[in-house]
């Protein structure tokens, strides 16, 4: 994978997705931890990572940006203008920058850098942690198929990676992104409905996340649309398509449509 023997890597921010991102690395054994760099805005935090995966981690981007062969930038969208502003002089042309941020195009991307600079947009989502993230990837013309085939493998290091044109990524980065937080509410309502009726909690849960993870993996597996498969477990005058009616009167993928077109405009304006 490496275009490199000895490549290094970069992560300017180590928040939550950044650490999913370099737990799945290095469980892949992609690169080493003493390979990988990564800064964070205070010292408790950067010892606190470094201790955590074993990587070069300190307060310093222009450090991080010295050592990485690719670089991911890795903080909040309203921090890229400052974060460039402060490494551009240090981005050598060779890297490769990986982006993670809803909203920052190509475009305005080289504006920041004013420089020829090879960068894969990418939108990775916070299953990474499992291993189980979807990260989907687009890249400008400076990039090399090599730059672009060695970030892909790293993403792949924690989960299924999609590649799109530009147009297509603030869709994906919202049915990606925001999908968990939505899944996570309909299992908790699940349980609930579970506790309701006498189960206990644990027992709730665990059957709801269960039965949706099955059912995603079943989607997966069978190359199946989702309306067959549905209508596979829905027998006539059965309990499901009742509890389906219920459902479609309260507008239930409506409401879903409208929530992550409401996402996606919103990411967007970042």
């Amino acid at each position: 994978m490496p275009k490199e023997e000895h490549m290094q890597l970069g992560f300017i921010g180590c928040g939550n997705m950044a650490k999913a991102m370099i737990k799945g690395i290095i469980n892949s054994g992609e690169v080493a931890p003493a390979e990988i760099y990564g800064s964070n805005t205070t010292a408790e935090h950067a010892d606190a990572v470094a201790k955590e995966f074993g990587i070069n981690a300190g307060t310093s981007n222009i450090n991080v940006a010295k050592n990485a062969d690719i670089l991911f930038l890795s903080v909040k969208p309203y921090q890229y203008e400052a974060v460039i502003a402060e490494i551009r002089e240090t981005v050598r042309p060779e890297q490769t920058i990986v982006t993670i941020a809803p909203g920052k195009t190509i475009a305005w991307l080289e504006q920041q850098f004013d420089a020829p600079v090879r960068i894969v947009r990418t939108a990775p989502n916070t299953p990474a942690h499992v291993g189980a993230g979807v990260t989907a990837y687009c890249s400008n013309s400076l990039a090399t198929p090599d730059d672009v085939a060695a970030v892909e493998c790293l993403l792949a290091s924690f989960g299924t990676t999609v590649e799109l044109e530009e147009s297509q990524l603030d869709a994906a980065s919202a049915i990606g992104g925001s999908t968990p937080a939505y899944v996570y509410m309909f299992i908790e309502a699940l349980a609930d409905a579970g506790v309701a009726e006498g189960l206990k909690r644990p027992q709730a849960q665990q059957i709801a996340a269960q039965a949706v993870l099955g059912s995603a993996k079943l989607v997966l597996e069978s190359g199946k649309h989702p309306g067959q498969l549905k209508d596979e477990v829905c027998s006539p005058s059965g309990s499901t398509i009742r509890g389906l009616e219920v459902l479609e009167k309260g507008a239930f993928r409506g409401t879903v449509i409208d929530a992550l077109r409401t996402t996606i405009e919103k990411a967007r304006s970042l």
